[in-house]
C-alpha cells in the first residue's frame, strides 16, 4: 500500500491544526453555522440526528493492521465503542463529540489517515476493486492509478467548490466489482487490438434520487492523459453543472441535459488545451507501482494438503470456504471475507475488540493487510490455504465468519432512522427481521446469490437501486412504509431496478421479501440465478404474490 511520504504527513497534520482553530471559533461564538458548516464538511464532519458523525477515508479500501488498531482506539476512546464501514469503503463513527474531533483526526494522521474530503461538494475518495492486486480475471493492478487520482484530487484548489459531490471508481478487472457504471467518473483499464492497456472512461452515472446508469464518453485513453483527461471532464462539470438546484446539480444531469456528443465536444475543446502541460510519465507510472509490488508469497504454499482434508472432515468448514473464500491467482493461497453481516448485528459494524483481533490476524495470515469492500464486509486478501481452517475458527469465534458472502442476508444497508437525520424509515431494524426469516443456511444458500440493498431514504446510500432486491424508505404522513424494486445491477451489466407496485407497510417488507424468494424457487430454471428468473419472467409473477391480500 502507499506509504505517506514527509509532504503528505506535514499536509495532513496542518489540517489538523487549521480544523481545530476553526472549531474552537465556532465553539467560542467566533464563526456562524452556516460559516462552520462549510469548513466541517470539507473534514468529514456531519451533524446527524442524535449527534457528530464523522467520516474517515480509506483509500481504495486498504488498510495495514496499525491503522485497524487506531479505528479500534478511536471507536473504544471516542465514541460507543464501535465503528461502521460504509459502500464507499471509508469508516463512520456515529457518536463523536464535536469538541473532540480534531482530536480523533490527530490520532489518524498518526498513521497515515484522515477525513478529508470524505464530504462536501468536492471530489470524494477513489473506490476500486477490493480483489486488486489478487483476482484471476485482471487486466493490471489498478490500485497505482487509485493513488495518482487520489493525489491529484486531495485539496486540488480549482475544483474545491463543485456543484456536487464527484465520485471517482476504478476497476482493473473483467468483472465490475467497483460499480464503476455508476459513478460520475467510471474508468476501466483495458486493452487495445494492438495489446497496450489504457482506460475505457465512462461519464455521467449515479444513485441517489436519479439513479442513471453512466456512458462511454472515451473507449480507449493512453495512460499519461488520465489526469488531464479528468481535468478537462471536471473543468467543464464546474463551469457547466448547475448550482442552483442541489438535486439537479450532479453531473449525470448535466451530461442528460447537454446530451453525451455535445458534452463529449466540450471536454475535448478544454482537453487540447491542457494536455501536454498535464501528461504523467513513466517514471511516475513505475514510481507508483513499487507501492504496490506483491508480497512475499511462500513458493511452497500450494504443496500442502491439510486444506482439502479439512474440508473432507468438516462440513461447516467446507461451507465457510465456499461462500467466503475465493480462489487467489497465486496457488496455494485463497481470499478470505470477513462477514459483517451476522445475525444480530447491523450490516456493517464492527466493535472496537473485533477490530483490534482482526488487525492481529492480519499481521498473522495475511501480510497486515485489510480491504474493505462496496457491501460492508472486509477481505484478507493473501491466505495460505494451509492457513484457512485456523483462520476459520479463530474468525468464528470473533462472530465474524458467518457464511453468507453473496446470500440473501449479505445485505447492504444504511443506518436509516436509526442514526441518519435524512432518513424516512428504519433500515436495521428491517434487516433484522429478513434476517430471522432466512436463518436456515441451507435454504439461503440454497437460493443462492441474490443481493438485497436496503436504504432508508432517497438518498440511496446502500445503493437500492442496483440490488437485485431493492428497499427503499419512504414517509407517508408519518409512517414508516418501503417501496421494493427487482432486478437491478451494479455488475457488467449495470441495470436499474424497476419498481415492483405500490409501497408496503412496515410490519408487511420482511413477510414481502420471503415471499419474492419463494416465487423465485417456484419459477427458476436448474442453475438459473434470482437476477436471470427475475429478467425472464418480469415482475408479474412476484407482484401477483406480493399483493395478493391488497
Amino acid at each position: 500500500m502507499y506509504k505517506y511520504n514527509h509532504n503528505d504527513q506535514i499536509l495532513i497534520e496542518e489540517r489538523v491544526a487549521q480544523f481545530r482553530r476553526q472549531t474552537q471559533q465556532f465553539l467560542n461564538g467566533e464563526i456562524s453555522d452556516e460559516g462552520y458548516k462549510n469548513l466541517r464538511l470539507r473534514n468529514g464532519v456531519y451533524i446527524q440526528k442524535h449527534a457528530p458523525m464523522l467520516r474517515v477515508a480509506i483509500p481504495y479500501g486498504i488498510l495495514n493492521s496499525k491503522q485497524i488498531h487506531k479505528l479500534a482506539h478511536i471507536a473504544r476512546t471516542y465514541d460507543k465503542d464501535f465503528c461502521h464501514f460504509t459502500t464507499r469503503q471509508n469508516v463512520q463513527y456515529n457518536w463523536p463529540k464535536l469538541e473532540q474531533i480534531p482530536d480523533i483526526l490527530a490520532e489518524l494522521a498518526e498513521v497515515q489517515m484522515h477525513a478529508i474530503q470524505t464530504s462536501g461538494n468536492c471530489m470524494r475518495n477513489t473506490t476500486s476493486d477490493h480483489l486488486a492486486g489478487v483476482c484471476i480475471d485482471e487486466i493490471e493492478d489498478p490500485r497505482p492509478y487509485c493513488e495518482l487520482i487520489r493525489q491529484w484530487t486531495t485539496l486540488h484548489p480549482e475544483f474545491d467548490w463543485l456543484p456536487r459531490k464527484f465520485k471517482i471508481a476504478v476497476s482493473g478487472s473483467r468483472n465490475d466489482r467497483a460499480a464503476t457504471q455508476f459513478h460520475d467518473i467510471g474508468l476501466h483499464l483495458v486493452e487495445n487490438d494492438q495489446g497496450v492497456v489504457g482506460f475505457k472512461v465512462l461519464v455521467g452515472g449515479g444513485l441517489g434520487r436519479t439513479p442513471v446508469i453512466g456512458q462511454v464518453i472515451k473507449p480507449f485513453l493512453e495512460k499519461k492523459h488520465l489526469l488531464s483527461y479528468l481535468e478537462a471532464i471536471l473543468r467543464i462539470y464546474n463551469l457547466f453543472g448547475r448550482r442552483d438546484n442541489k438535486y439537479k446539480a450532479r453531473i449525470k444531469i448535466l451530461v442528460r441535459e447537454t446530451g453525451l456528443d455535445k458534452f463529449s465536444e466540450m471536454v475535448e475543446q478544454e482537453w487540447a488545451i491542457i494536455r501536454d502541460n498535464l501528461e504523467v510519465s513513466d517514471e511516475r507510472f513505475a514510481a507508483l507501482k513499487t507501492h504496490f509490488e506483491p508480497f512475499d508469497y511462500d513458493k511452497k504454499a500450494a504443496q500442502n494438503l491439510t486444506f482439502a482434508q479439512y474440508q473432507h472432515e468438516n462440513k461447516a468448514f467446507a461451507t465457510w470456504v465456499k461462500y467466503n473464500s475465493l480462489e487467489h491467482k497465486v496457488a496455494g493461497y485463497r481470499v478470505v471475507f470477513l462477514s459483517l453481516k451476522p445475525r444480530d448485528v447491523a450490516p456493517g459494524d464492527l466493535t472496537s475488540t473485533q477490530l483490534d483481533a482482526i488487525a492481529d490476524l492480519a499481521e498473522r495470515y495475511s501480510f497486515g493487510e485489510v480491504r474493505s469492500t462496496h457491501r460492508q464486509n472486509l477481505v484478507f486478501a493473501d491466505v495460505k490455504q494451509a492457513d484457512l481452517f485456523q483462520l476459520w475458527q479463530l474468525l468464528s469465534a470473533l462472530n465474524l465468519a458467518t457464511p453468507n458472502i453473496g446470500t440473501a442476508t449479505d445485505m447492504i444497508c444504511c443506518p436509516g432512522l436509526d442514526f441518519c437525520e435524512l432518513a424516512n424509515a428504519g433500515s436495521i431494524g428491517i434487516a433484522k427481521e429478513i434476517n430471522e426469516i432466512l436463518d436456515d443456511l441451507d435454504y439461503l444458500h440454497d437460493i443462492g446469490d441474490v443481493n438485497i440493498n436496503m436504504s432508508g431514504c432517497m438518498n440511496g446510500c446502500a445503493h437500492q437501486s442496483v440490488g437485485h432486491i431493492g428497499i427503499l424508505g419512504v414517509d407517508k404522513k408519518g409512517v414508516e412504509w418501503y417501496q421494493i424494486t427487482l432486478g437491478g445491477s451494479s455488475a457488467n451489466e449495470a441495470a436499474i431496478g424497476e419498481r415492483l407496485g405500490a409501497a408496503v407497510a412496515k410490519d408487511e417488507i420482511a413477510p414481502a421479501i420471503d415471499t419474492i424468494l419463494k416465487v423465485y424457487i417456484e419459477q427458476r430454471l436448474e442453475e438459473e440465478s434470482f437476477l436471470e428468473t427475475v429478467n425472464r419472467v418480469g415482475l408479474e409473477p412476484f407482484k401477483a404474490k406480493v399483493y395478493a391480500n391488497h
